[in-house]
């Protein structure tokens, strides 16, 4: 999904509360202008940045997951070098809003020891076992080398660690891609990435026996698990731990995808159990954790076909399903398997296997939450309108839309002009001979929509980030007083300021969750 206006100030302006302005001037060069060359940056950013500075910044945001280099190989014949460029990673950016979220799902599942490995990666950007072990032992609170190593081992077997990407991927020259031939059914298997930057990140991944080394560790036989370093896994832990130059070794950072992909569950489980129960909850959560290692992106709309049998196995492992017979999960798989006039199925079944229907799980949130928007912003009766028009999915005239939403016909069109300004109703004008006043045409178009949504997100989350700055800047002084002087109206002022702090980093975090579902998921 292309990056919305808001969408960038808001990116820029995370880049400068952590970074500075001068880093946001050279981030919102490469978001406005798109993939340059460290030399047009310095040419084009707004602001005396030298040629040294802005490649000193690239490193630092390269270091930050934030920036990728990459070339584009020449064309055929052609004695021109490849030129590095860098794009910035709009993803990247926005996740870093998210590293409580993250900490939280780590700290939930592994404990502190591997909380405290990840929130390293997460405030370094990337790191070698060497200098994490070095960060705990200039720490108040040292873990320990072995605990070290053994959180990492964890983070890395569930995929909340990986190694770094390739640092400058080669990019193949799409203009000479036509000319090769497929055939209808090659076309369809091997689609193009939607964008440059997906482009990029699938080139810098590098195979998951690499990226995932640690896992592979226990085959002795395997070339994959170091393959930079032609030395076997044990030997290059102790390198790791051992060796005097902190930088050498296998570069570790943060998985963002993964992350995102156990985020998008967890809210699949919450959906369901807010439309379903707690019981059909459980199945949902159980059904996912089969069916993860075979998902290979986050934005899956199915998941893989699985057994009654391994469903069962995973609810009786926890607490809450340990109570649940095989009779009630087959229950509760026939109501996620259910559809009505207002809720579509969220599992599938075929041929006796079930297969959980992320789209519709998802699809149903995102439409409650257009809803709600149309319900405070226009009222009952345009809500009315625009969930008649959901459902209709094409084109209607505006008499049928006021029949349908039980609204005077003389106030309908008002309505729709008004959601149609907004970017929420696509209009469509028929001119019918012999009349002057056009024919209109109302229809929700959904992608329309979600960026819509999607710009006004970003930009209330810009809103409450600089009224938090504010609100906190504006009593800095009244927050550093020790809490021995508050007294009187001194300590009344000091609740009110950190009741104020507590709503919109609550509201912050909602409306980051809405971000997500939106995008992410």
């Amino acid at each position: 999904m292309a990056m919305s206006e808001f969408g960038i100030v808001y990116a820029v302006h995370i880049i400068t509360v952590q970074f500075g302005s001068v880093v946001s001037k050279v981030c919102e060069c490469l978001l406005r202008k798109g993939p340059l060359s460290s030399r047009d940056i310095s040419r084009l950013a707004e602001s005396d940045i030298n040629h040294n500075q802005v490649k000193d910044i690239l490193y630092l945001l390269i270091q930050h997951n934030c920036v990728q280099a990459f070339s584009i190989e020449p064309p055929d014949g052609s004695e021109s070098k490849a030129i590095v460029q860098y794009i910035v990673l709009f993803n990247n950016i926005m996740h870093r809003v998210r590293y409580n979220k993250f900490s939280r799902l780590v700290n939930e599942e592994f404990g502190s020891e591997c909380g405290a490995v990840l929130d390293g990666l997460l405030s370094n950007g990337r790191l070698t076992l060497g200098q994490l072990i070095e960060r705990d032992r200039d720490s108040g609170k040292t873990i320990g080398s072995e605990a070290i190593r053994d959180s990492l081992q964890k983070l890395v077997a569930a995929r909340f660690v990986e190694r770094i990407p390739s640092p400058e991927p080669v990019l193949g020259n799409k203009e000479q891609e036509p000319a090769k031939k497929r055939g209808a059914k090659a076309a369809k298997i091997l689609k193009e990435p939607e964008s440059l930057e997906e482009r990029v990140v699938e080139a810098a991944t590098p195979v998951d026996a690499i990226r995932f080394p640690l896992i592979f560790e226990e085959d002795a036989n395997s070339s994959l698990a170091d393959d930079d370093s032609n030395i076997t896994e044990g030997k290059r832990k102790q390198r790791d731990v051992d060796s005097s130059d902190p930088s050498s070794g296998v570069i570790w950072r943060p998985n963002f995808e993964e992350f995102i992909h156990r985020l998008r569950h967890k809210a699949c489980v919450e959906i369901v159990k807010e439309r379903k129960d707690e019981g059909c909850a459980i199945v949902l959560r159980a059904m996912l954790e089969v069916g993860r290692s075979q998902e290979k992106k986050v934005k899956t709309d199915n998941s893989a076909p699985m057994s009654i049998g391994s469903i069962y196995e995973e609810v009786i492992k926890t607490e809450a399903g340990r109570t649940m017979l095989q009779e009630r999960v087959e229950a509760c798989l026939d109501q996620l398997s259910a559809t009505s006039s207002y809720l579509p199925a969220f599992v599938t079944e075929m041929n006796d296997s079930y297969i959980v229907d992320f789209k519709s799980i998802i699809s149903v949130a995102q439409k409650d939450e257009i809803e709600a928007v149309v319900m405070r912003r226009y009222g009952k009766e345009a809500f009315r309108m625009f969930r008649y028009l959901s459902q209709e999915g094409r084109f209607v005239e505006t008499d049928k839309i006021a029949d349908a939403a039980l609204t005077e016909k003389k106030d309908t069109p008002q309505f729709l002009l008004k959601m149609w300004k907004d970017g929420y109703l696509h209009m469509q004008k028929l001119a019918i001979t012999g009349t002057y006043v056009p024919f209109l045409l109302w229809k929700v178009n959904k992608l329309i929509v979600t960026r819509q949504m999607l710009d006004e997100m970003y930009h209330a989350s810009l809103n409450l980030n600089l009224r938090l700055a504010h609100e906190l800047e504006s009593e800095k002084e009244l927050l550093m007083l020790p809490s021995d002087k508050l007294e009187g109206p001194l300590k009344e002022r000091v609740k009110k300021v950190r009741a104020k702090r507590l709503l919109l980093s609550s509201t912050m975090f909602k409306l980051d969750d809405a971000i997500m579902l939106f995008h992410d998921f």
